[in-house]
Parts: structure tokens; C-alpha cells; sequence
């Protein structure tokens, strides 16, 4: 009698989540729904506890989740408590940088998103910037002038980019640049790059979108922008290629 075939069928186990982590994602949509509005606070622990039928240590945990995504703040104290509050550009920025930094994304990438988003914040910059923006981007373009070190230089350089963003008032593009100006500071910290020349010429670059940030004109911001962002990429790169360590072969 020939020998049954029988094909084993393994199963995977499935992955059951935590408690915290489902009373977290509850508690998520509720905040994002309308339903527990910003600044008022979520119901206590115990009561919290009562309702779900979970511990106490488990509705500490999820609260946990909420404050590190930015969804509520914790005050300790007899008036304290977690107190819905709404993320901000520093909720983008800070995902998006261990996205950058977690998987150690190539400084042409970086490069690659600043030339495909800032010419649009630029020209969003020029549509739609108000007196104290314009104000911001100026005294930027002064820090850059100044010269002094090259941490004060990046750092100037930083909040002139973000500040275009900021003036274009679209949150998600100012989060993004939060994010790749951190990104950027740390990929040109180097004084072999940022010399006397690379300064000149940012300032100079700087000073000629500010220029079309100030008269409202959104065509030369960008395009402007856009020469910008794209010869400071191949400097960099370039400094990057011939500073690059090549290990000889072993075979």
C-alpha cells in the first residue's frame, strides 16, 4: 500500500497586542476625532482603569504612548493628569528625523528631498509670508553675514530654511524641513566644506530668494531656490565623494 503523502501545514503564531497598545490606538482616535478636544483632560487613571477593565499599570503605559506621539502632556500633581493637546511641526520633524538617522538614509537622499520640496516652500513663502516672517528670514540673512563659527553659520543657515518654510504656513512642509535642516546641519558640519567661499555664496543665495520672499514674487523665489538648494547639494556631494575612505582589496 503506497505511503500517504501528507503536506505539514505550520502555523505562525499570531501576534496579540498589548493592551496598552490597543487601549492607545482607542484612545488616538478619540483625541484625532474631536472627541476629547485639545487642552482638556482625558478621565483620570482609575476611572480610566473602571471603564476598560484594564489595570492601572496598563492605562499608565498607554498614556505613555500618547505623550511620546505628542497627543497629550502629563501634569503631575493633585491638579495634574493628561491633558489632550494637538501635535505640531515638531511631531513631523521628530519622526521623520529617526527615520533619517534610524536607517542611516544617504546624504544624497536628504539633498534629493530638499531640492524636490524647498523651491515649493519658497514659493509658498512669497504667497503667503506676513511682516514677521520677512522679519525672520532678514535677521537670518544678518546671522549668516556675521561669519563667526561654523557651528553659529550652520546654525543660521538652519533657521533661514526652516523660516522659509514657515512663512509659506503650511505645517506639514515646515515639519519636513525641521526635520531635514537637523539632517543637514549634521551632514555639513565639516570645515573642509563650509569655507569662506561656501558662506559667500549662501548669503548671497539667501539674500536673493529673501529678496523674492519680500516682493511676493513666487516664480523667482522658487526658481531661485530651486539654483540654490541644487549647487549646494553638489558642493557638498562632491566634498563627500573625495573625502570618502576607500578600503583596498583583500583578495
Amino acid at each position: 500500500m503506497a505511503a500517504e503523502n501528507r503536506s505539514t501545514i505550520r502555523l505562525s503564531p499570531m501576534e496579540v497586542p498589548k493592551a496598552s497598545d490597543v487601549l492607545a490606538n482607542e484612545l488616538r482616535e478619540r483625541i484625532l476625532s474631536g472627541e476629547y478636544p485639545e487642552g482638556t483632560p482625558l478621565p483620570p487613571e482609575r476611572e480610566l482603569a473602571v471603564q476598560t477593565r484594564m489595570s492601572r499599570t496598563t492605562v499608565r503605559e498607554a498614556l505613555r504612548v500618547l505623550e511620546v506621539q505628542g497627543l497629550v502632556r502629563i501634569k503631575a500633581g493633585r491638579a495634574g493628569g493628561a491633558f489632550v493637546q494637538r501635535p505640531g511641526e515638531e511631531s513631523v520633524a521628530t519622526t521623520l528625523d529617526l527615520l533619517i538617522r534610524g536607517r542611516q538614509i544617504r546624504p544624497a537622499s536628504v539633498h534629493e528631498t530638499r531640492e524636490a520640496i524647498e523651491p515649493s516652500c519658497a514659493r509658498l513663502a512669497a504667497l503667503n509670508r506676513t511682516a514677521g516672517d520677512l522679519r525672520r528670514l532678514e535677521d537670518a540673512d544678518e546671522a549668516i553675514a556675521a561669519g563667526g563659527s561654523l557651528e553659529s553659520f550652520l546654525q543660521a543657515n538652519v533657521d533661514w530654511h526652516v523660516g522659509v518654510a514657515a512663512a509659506g504656513h503650511n505645517e506639514i512642509l515646515t515639519g519636513i524641513m525641521l526635520a531635514l535642516s537637523r539632517a543637514i546641519y549634521t551632514v555639513t558640519h565639516n570645515e573642509g566644506f563650509v569655507n569662506g567661499e561656501v558662506r559667500a555664496i549662501a548669503a548671497q543665495a539667501h539674500r536673493s530668494v529673501t529678496r523674492a520672499i519680500r516682493d511676493k514674487d513666487p516664480d523667482a523665489a522658487a526658481r531661485r531656490m530651486s539654483r540654490h538648494v541644487h549647487a549646494y547639494a553638489a558642493a557638498a556631494l562632491e566634498v563627500d565623494e573625495r573625502t570618502a575612505i576607500t578600503l583596498p582589496d583583500t583578495d
